[in-house]
């Protein structure tokens, strides 16, 4: 059983499955997705970035999209998948967002263990996921979206309560939740490499070449950010696309317009018409 959303207007998607989604990732390629898989009845033994894991039952694994998974073996499960586009087009707070303590938090992979009280919550929970997988309307994603952030500040609560005792060492920043940490705090103003290595106290070119493992430079990370912001301003607020480029630090409207075509294909006026030609559509049904 596998459900789908997806929003066209935004490129957002949302998918529902079983361990049939395992399978159909590629164990040398990154998954490309933010990724959470839920062993139910059995364990779940599966490589993530080559090392083995076990999921006991009733535990939770989260991944991010930089990371390589392989299932060995497992029959009963669950994986829910999201891209930057459905879940951090919004604001959401530090701990529970894209970097948050699940997401580049920590040194090692997150494994939630879900006890028995909280089970019938979680299972709850997947029915309304379910139900909202399957009702298309016009709030639709805006639904699916309050899911998921209470799905993810359910598990980061149970996480943090179990990790209290390290919460120090649960926190410490690698250097690429670092860097998106301070992206995060500064990519309406900086838009330079060389600002964030100054940071970080290291050099652009040494920054750069620690990026390697992660399939995209620390310049791309940058500019993904802009956009994902000029996205959900362009269509959650008012705002011209000239009022959105000054919001996000350029001074000339043409600078932004020429980054957002390069990462999305379109111009922000064009985006921005094809969200509200969607949305009348969406009305229409």
């Amino acid at each position: 059983m596998t459900k789908i959303f997806t929003e066209f207007s935004t490129g957002a998607q949302m998918t529902l499955g079983d361990l049939q989604l395992l399978k159909e990732f590629v164990p040398n390629k990154k998954i490309g997705l933010y990724t959470f898989v839920w062993a139910t009845r059995s364990p779940i033994v599966l490589k993530a970035d080559g090392v083995p894991v076990t999921l006991a039952p009733n535990q939770i694994m989260a991944l991010t999209p930089i990371q390589r998974v392989a299932l060995i073996s497992g029959e009963a499960g669950r994986v829910y998948q999201f891209n930057r586009e459905f879940y951090c087009i919004k604001d959401h707070d530090k701990e529970v967002s894209c970097v948050g303590l699940l997401f580049f938090g920590n040194e090692h992979i997150p494994i939630i263990s879900v006890d028995a009280e909280e089970q019938k919550k979680f299972e709850l929970m997947h029915q309304v996921f379910i139900e909202e997988l399957e009702t298309e309307d016009t709030i639709q994603a805006e639904m699916l979206r309050m899911m998921m952030a209470r799905f993810i500040i359910k598990i980061t609560r149970i996480f943090k309560t179990s990790h209290e005792l390290d919460q120090n060492t649960a926190r410490k920043n690698d250097l690429y939740r670092s860097f998106n940490l301070l992206v995060e705090e500064h990519f309406r103003e900086e838009h330079s490499v060389a600002f964030y290595a100054e940071k970080l106290f290291k050099s652009a070119k040494t920054l750069s070449n620690s990026f390697a493992d992660f399939g995209k430079s620390p310049l791309q990370v940058i500019h993904e950010r802009i956009t994902l912001e000029a996205k959900r301003l362009l269509q959650y607020s008012d705002k011209s696309a000239k009022e959105i480029a000054y919001e996000l630090g350029f001074d000339d409207a043409s600078h932004l317009s020429r980054l957002f075509k390069k990462q999305t294909g379109v111009s922000p006026s064009s985006f921005k018409k094809g969200v509200i030609d969607n949305k009348k559509a969406a009305m229409l049904v």
